[in-house]
């Protein structure tokens, strides 16, 4: 009897190794699956940015303005017949006359 119940206990540590270690265990369904989730945000993440370069995309193809403002902004170009005009900011540095302090005075 002691026989029996010493081989029935090995039977059942025998089925029971591959679904608490094996290749389709408890932990690694989890740890796919905790693979999976992070997949599933990065693809979100992805998404996002997609339909953004997308809408981007078609702004581009579909309008003037917005080829006009990646001009000006990202190529400095203007427009035939305009104007520029650039406005320079003096700090106290560069107006500071050559000689005099301008630390201290009021």
């Amino acid at each position: 009897m002691k026989l029996l119940t010493l081989v029935l206990v090995a039977l059942i540590a025998l089925l029971q190794y591959p679904l608490w270690l094996g290749k389709g265990s408890w932990l690694s369904v989890w740890e796919v699956n905790q693979q999976l989730i992070t997949q599933h945000e990065t693809n979100q993440q992805w998404k996002i940015r997609n339909v953004a370069l997308d809408a981007e995309v078609r702004d581009l193809k579909q309008g003037y303005d917005a080829i006009e403002e990646r001009a000006r902004s990202e190529l400095g170009m203007i427009k035939q017949d305009e104007i520029f005009f650039q406005v320079v900011e003096s700090n106290e540095h560069n107006t500071a006359q050559p000689g005099r302090s301008t630390i201290g005075t009021p």
